[in-house]
């Protein structure tokens, strides 16, 4: 089965000015096709070759098989990514999802906050997420290509925000807190991140 390399859902410079069309043909057309292609090269004539992405990320990482994994998780999280933003201004918390920000919370400002912070607190490469942990909501960080869907059966990936360098370096350079800031304030789909909430289900990666 081999892994693709899904279109963004949304043209390059929709997340302008926030995100540049500039960064986004390099971050998804450079990094998450390299961690495609070397996947699918990776992968042919091995067991891994009749699994769907989501099964080779938990696989490869029961198995400690490091640079499948590698590839494996980033080009899942990548593809995850794409849809935790959006240029549609309507897009709101809402709702249980709402219902459930505000308990686990305090207010949808004070999880906002706590994303931004483990965004900017976290040291080096990896990935600011918002959780369904056991059926309690959470954020957290994780590093380098670690994804909630290895970690834990009951662990729900809802939202992530990239903080690898590539995902802003050409717009903010060093400035990690001002595009984790951007983001949060206009760019997260929380349509996306309400229907995940709903579902209770990982997000399945696309194959061909």
């Amino acid at each position: 089965m081999t892994v693709i390399l899904p279109a963004l859902p949304y043209a390059f410079n929709a997340l302008e000015p926030h995100i540049s069309a500039s960064t986004m043909q390099v971050h998804h057309g450079k990094h998450h096709k390299s961690y495609v292609d070397k996947l699918n090269a990776a992968i042919k004539d091995t067991l891994y070759e009749d699994l769907d992405l989501n099964e080779i990320v938990i696989a490869a990482h029961a198995a400690k098989d490091t640079a499948i994994f590698n590839n494996a998780a980033q080009a899942w999280n990548h593809g995850f990514y794409w849809h935790c933003l959006t240029n549609n201004k309507d897009t709101a918390i809402t709702g249980e999802l709402k219902a459930a920000i505000d308990e686990a919370f305090g207010s949808e400002a004070e999880m906002a906050a706590l994303l931004q912070e483990a965004g900017e607190k976290h040291f080096g490469s990896g990935w600011a997420w918002l959780v369904l942990d056991d059926g309690a909501l959470k954020v957290t960080s994780m590093h380098d290509a670690d994804t909630p869907i290895a970690m834990s059966k009951k662990m729900i990936p809802l939202l992530t925000l990239d903080v690898w360098e590539h995902a802003y370096y050409l717009d903010r350079k060093n400035e990690r807190p001002k595009y984790l800031a951007a983001a949060l304030a206009n760019l997260v789909n929380w349509d996306f991140v309400s229907a995940n909430f709903a579902s209770a289900k990982a997000w399945q990666y696309p194959v061909s």
